[in-house]
């Protein structure tokens, strides 16, 4: 009886675990679907002056509602039943838009670092070197180029791994070493030197500009100040700092657990979902720390709730509701 009692028991919590891992999961899902599609909605939405910076913003958001879509809810069901029933093919495909969508955030991010510095490196030219069009020309290329480097996985060239810790189809990295290195030298190597640089070189010029060090040239001097003040600088980098700090752990513990053979299931599926958590958190960090995306949310909030939404929506711009 003793016995019986301990299995039933055993048999309950787990199936309590996996009911909440995949409540979870599921939970994780709609957040980065609906905050993504505010995102894109509001940005669209907006008919006011805009920042090309909000170009590669939207660039996020795209890639990240994919994530959402297309990724996260098909590990829902395999949560509840530990494992994979939708075939090999999917289970490529799903592998194959982690690390392209990874890819194109990382890119992303390396374009919104130049543009940064850009902005404070040419404050006087910034405007005619960073163009909508050239902004746009960027993110095509980067989705483009991102879909090539990471299709050779897709066409067969290594076997999907279903992570049943996780619950979500993985590319197994460790058969194609070369291929690895690769990706790592192209997406990562260019991406992270260029977050460093630009970055430093920013916060060099800020506290420059703090300390009162002496600049000659006084156009150059207040368009700079003008520009430094600008908190898309900040907000920008919280992006990329929040999106290091959600992915280092799980990549640190998957080192860890080759190096070391270390093996905590339920260690393993909260470093991922934190992960994946990121795409989450740019709609927090874009409402706390960008001035323009609150005032463009606040229009798009009126002009879907509001019946006079097109003159409410230029008072608030500050353009002419006639016009």
């Amino acid at each position: 009886m003793h016995l019986q009692a301990l299995s039933h028991l055993q048999v309950n919590g787990s199936t309590l675990e996996a009911f909440t891992q995949s409540g979870l999961i599921l939970i994780l899902a709609i957040a980065i679907v609906a905050s993504n599609l505010i995102i894109i909605a509001t940005f669209l939405n907006f008919r006011g002056p805009t920042e090309v910076i909000n170009y590669y913003l939207l660039s996020l958001a795209v890639a990240d509602l994919l994530c959402g879509a297309m990724i996260v809810p098909l590990s829902v069901y395999p949560a509840l039943h530990g494992t994979w029933n939708y075939g090999e093919v999917l289970c490529r495909l799903v592998g194959y838009l982690e690390v392209t969508l990874w890819s194109v955030t990382v890119y992303t991010f390396m374009w919104i670092s130049v543009d940064r510095y850009l902005a404070v490196r040419k404050p006087l030219r910034y405007e005619t070197i960073q163009t909508k069009t050239r902004c746009q020309c960027w993110m095509a290329f980067t989705w483009i180029s991102a879909a090539m480097l990471c299709c050779p996985p897709l066409l067969g060239y290594s076997t999907p791994q279903f992570d049943n810790q996780a619950y979500v189809c993985m590319l197994d990295w460790g058969n194609m070493p070369a291929y690895s290195a690769t990706l790592a030298i192209l997406v990562l190597g260019p991406s992270v030197i260029s977050i460093v640089h630009n970055y430093g070189y920013i916060f060099v010029m800020m506290r420059k500009i703090k300390s009162g060090a002496p600049i000659h040239d006084k156009e150059y001097a207040t368009a700079l100040a003008e520009n430094l003040s600008n908190p898309s600088h900040m907000m920008s980098f919280t992006l990329v700092f929040a999106f290091w700090i959600s992915w280092l752990p799980f990549i640190g513990l998957r080192v860890y657990e080759l190096v070391a053979g270390y093996n905590n299931p339920l260690v393993h599926f909260a470093f991922v979902w934190i992960a994946v958590l990121n795409s989450f958190w740019k709609f927090i960090i874009l409402t706390l720390m960008s001035p323009q995306f609150r005032l463009a949310l606040r229009v798009f909030c009126l002009t879907v709730f509001c019946k006079t939404k097109g003159r409410l929506q230029a008072e608030l711009i500050g353009l002419d509701p006639d016009d």
